[in-house]
């Protein structure tokens, strides 16, 4: 009796490394990456960060230094973090022309004009209470947080940011956010919307890299991971105010909600690649647990896959050094 075999056989594609790169479906390139940096004022050395091992808080007198660095072994953008030394209750440090973030952008800009400067639009890192805008009897004000975050905003695009992120999660920011930027003549200023932000445990070393640690919790303003329908709410709406880019933060464990906004809209999408995603990576790595380059590759494809268009992660810039991804 002849035996029978299956007519099609998705193994005949498979078996070269040269088929296989021809029908690759999905690839993760330099175009792809955006490299969050931390700026620390008034220290003279880098801060390594513990829970982040290979990531440290850059001082502002050599951020001129690092800008040159990283651009030269393929960084295309970045996303600016302060880690300001003037806090007070509004964080107003932020929407002063000559504070910290004013200052970084200009500095990014000056050294490598072309490269794209994002700055994230939030106040827990220039506030003494460490949360993300103007703190009252308990409780966050969304709406004096939102007049706070257009003066903040405009500054940054003032100083020369090519795109403005904003990560408060009020209710009407992107649409403050506009409103000031073309109130001051800067209508062609983007706004990358963190919009399906969630209130994830993967923050944890992020918070400790920026000295953002509050006590309380972000549970009335951020998203509650339970839910993937209202997350899609959020974008939708910060769309219909005008954002010209959506993000899914954190990145694994919601891959799900990027999808499924991947259905629902045509602006681009963002992946945030948070600390803690990094930092179990890196952990396991240096424990012998995974390969560290194929790890890190394998879960930006994924990001890819889902939806995104790019992707923030801290392994952005190493990815492009050590040649994980593609220049």
């Amino acid at each position: 009796m002849t035996a029978l075999f299956p007519a099609r056989r998705p193994r005949r594609l498979r078996h070269s490394s040269t088929l296989r790169s021809l029908i690759r479906e999905t690839s993760v390139s330099a175009d792809d990456l955006i490299y969050p940096i931390l700026v620390e004022e008034e220290i003279s050395e880098p801060v390594m960060i513990p829970t982040m091992p290979g990531i440290s808080r850059v001082p502002e007198r050599s951020f001129a230094r690092e800008i040159n660095r990283i651009t030269k072994d393929g960084v295309k953008a970045v996303i600016l973090f302060g880690i300001s030394h003037h806090k007070d209750a509004d964080g107003s440090d932020t929407w002063n022309p000559q504070g910290l973030m004013a200052r970084m952008v200009a500095v990014a800009k000056r050294e490598v004009p072309e490269l794209v400067v994002i700055t994230d639009n939030c106040f827990c890192e220039y506030t003494d209470h460490g949360h993300c805008g103007v703190h009252r009897a308990g409780s966050v004000d969304n709406d004096a947080t939102l007049e706070n975050l257009g003066r903040q905003a405009l500054v940054a695009v003032e100083a020369g940011a090519d795109m403005v992120a904003p990560s408060a999660m009020m209710d009407g920011q992107v649409a403050a956010i506009r409103r000031a930027l073309d109130e001051g003549g800067h209508t062609n200023a983007p706004i990358m919307a963190y919009s399906s932000k969630f209130a994830s445990a993967f923050y944890g070393p992020f918070r400790a890299a920026a000295g953002c640690n509050l006590n309380g919790d972000r549970l009335s303003y951020q998203m509650d991971p339970a839910n993937g329908r209202e997350a899609l709410l959020e974008s939708l709406l910060d769309e219909a105010e005008a954002a010209d880019m959506l993000m899914v933060k954190p990145g694994l464990a919601y891959l799900d909600v990027l999808t499924r906004l991947r259905e629902r809209t045509l602006l681009p999408l963002v992946c945030y690649q948070v600390g803690g995603e990094y930092a179990m990576i890196r952990f396991a790595a240096e424990a012998g647990a995974l390969n560290e380059a194929a790890t890190v590759h394998e879960s930006l494809l994924a990001m890819k896959r889902a939806g995104a268009d790019l992707i923030i992660s801290y392994y952005a810039h190493q990815a492009l050094r050590e040649g994980w991804v593609s220049a």
